[in-house]
């Protein structure tokens, strides 16, 4: 097993994911810090460093998911952040984003510091948080992140959550005046769930004699998601306001936002799910409620012209909307059971499976789940194997396969929607600040194990401010 050393280790040998491209090599942390990567000659290990031989494998840059949402207060019998963390480690995943739709909600900037504390305490991965935005909570907001042309940054808080569409929570602000005083009134980055809740509302009508799934991806159809990225587009475009649209499900939505101007694609970004680049219809068939999510999984033609649009530039960032429930409450059927899966532990070898097969490169996938995000999100230190960057690195296995099973899970809730899928890239050695944190290997089997204990490695993430 390997053990702490004051955040330093060599990994060395590996087929390390650089900014350049791949180059075999190896490199070093120190004290938390990428400080040498040697691509000619071998570094020699030193006194009181830990060495790992990574030869065969790829070294990546530590994944970073800016959407999940780890249950915690309120909901802890589903996932809190220590068992979130956990997950988001045994998958590669050094550092989240984590929503605010929590029981309360965290809507004020104590109660965002107070899962700031709570996570310092129980984390081995890097993490950030959300505050969510109701129609009344404009002062707090500013609290959070400043004011236009006055943007602060307090380290932990990423930005503002918009409920625009009734999702999971209580959280919902989708009258166009409410919206209007959010845009305009905050600086900061705001991150909305697109979907139109007065549509929803009038389509809901047509479902009620429904109780299959497909109903649900006719209920919360492409208008639906459409017509509430338009409109935050718009806002943003008004006010000049930094815009982040989560979790892009449809393909008339990225068309539409593949029209945007350079500028605008530096104001306006995207991301998507791994669910959805997979995912379709007669999956949705197949698996039933497991696939249950808001906005749902749509149709092949959708998943098509999203893998285009990640490669086009349109779509920058990759993220899992991580939201795990009970098996229990998923069996209550459509439209009972809840919306939402767990995802945080095999999007990366989901994404590098997807490399493996052809549909996208390494360097690619680095880029969509590491390097774009810290970019978007302006993190400081995250993102790139370069020295200087912060110690968040993962190794993984691209020859060894895996299938995914329920057993294995780390988060709470026990399943995963990839169940049965044979996958590569499993992360043999996730880093955090030069922390070793997990570890899968022969010794281990596939499900791995933790190799610190809560609180040893995460840091909250420091992020600049936007005006």
């Amino acid at each position: 097993m390997l053990m702490m050393a004051g955040g330093s280790i060599l990994i060395s040998g590996a087929e390390m994911v650089l900014p350049s491209g791949i180059i075999i090599g190896d490199l070093r942390i120190e004290n938390g810090i990428i400080t040498e990567i040697s691509t000619n000659d071998k570094l020699v290990q030193k006194e009181n460093e830990i060495h790992y031989d990574a030869k065969g494998l790829h070294l990546l840059p530590g994944g970073i998911d800016p959407q999940v949402h780890f249950r915690e207060p309120g909901d802890e019998i589903k996932e809190d952040l220590e068992s979130g963390s956990a997950a988001a480690a045994s998958g590669g995943i050094t550092s989240f984003l984590d929503m605010p739709n929590n029981k309360p909600a965290a809507t004020t900037v104590d109660s965002v510091l107070a899962k700031i504390e709570s996570a310092s305490k129980k984390c081995i991965t890097n993490f950030g948080f959300f505050i969510g935005a109701t129609p009344n909570n404009l002062e707090e907001l500013q609290k959070a992140v400043g004011k236009p042309g006055a943007g602060i940054a307090i380290t932990g808080i990423c930005g503002i959550k918009i409920f625009m569409g009734s999702s999971t929570g209580d959280l919902l602000v989708h009258e166009e005046a409410h919206l209007a005083n959010i845009f305009e009134n905050t600086a900061g980055l705001i991150a909305v769930h697109a979907e139109d809740e007065n549509r929803l509302n009038q389509r809901i009508i047509l479902m009620e004699n429904r109780n299959d799934i497909a109903a649900h991806a006719e209920w919360r159809d492409e208008i639906t998601a459409l017509n509430a990225t338009q409109l935050a587009v718009g806002f943003a475009k008004k006010t000049g306001h930094r815009l982040h649209i989560l979790h892009l499900t449809s393909g008339i939505e990225a068309d539409f936002l593949s029209e945007l101007n350079k500028d605008e694609r530096l104001q306006i970004t995207t991301e998507t799910l791994p669910q959805h680049l997979t995912f379709d219809e007669t999956d949705v068939e197949r698996l039933d409620v497991r696939l249950k999510m808001n906005p749902p999984i749509r149709y092949s033609t959708d998943r098509e012209k999203l893998w285009k649009r990640l490669h086009d530039g349109t779509i920058t960032c990759i993220a899992t909307d991580h939201a795990p429930h009970l098996l229990d409450d998923k069996a209550k059927g459509w439209p009972s059971a809840p919306s939402g899966m767990p995802g945080v532990e095999t999007s990366l070898p989901v994404m590098l499976t997807h490399a493996r097969d052809g549909l996208c490169t390494i360097e690619q996938v680095a880029a969509w789940m590491s390097t774009n995000v810290a970019e978007a999100y302006q993190m400081i230190g995250k993102g790139k194997l370069e020295v200087g960057a912060d110690g968040d690195v993962v190794v993984v296995n691209m020859q060894k396969e895996i299938v995914v099973d329920d057993d294995n899970s780390w988060t709470r809730v026990g399943w995963n929607p990839f169940h049965g899928r044979t996958l590569v890239g499993w992360p043999c050695l996730t880093v955090v600040n030069g922390t070793s944190v997990f570890e899968r290997n022969d010794e281990t089997g596939a499900r791995g194990r933790t190799i610190v204990s809560p609180g040893d490695a995460g840091k909250p993430l420091v992020m600049m401010p936007w005006n």
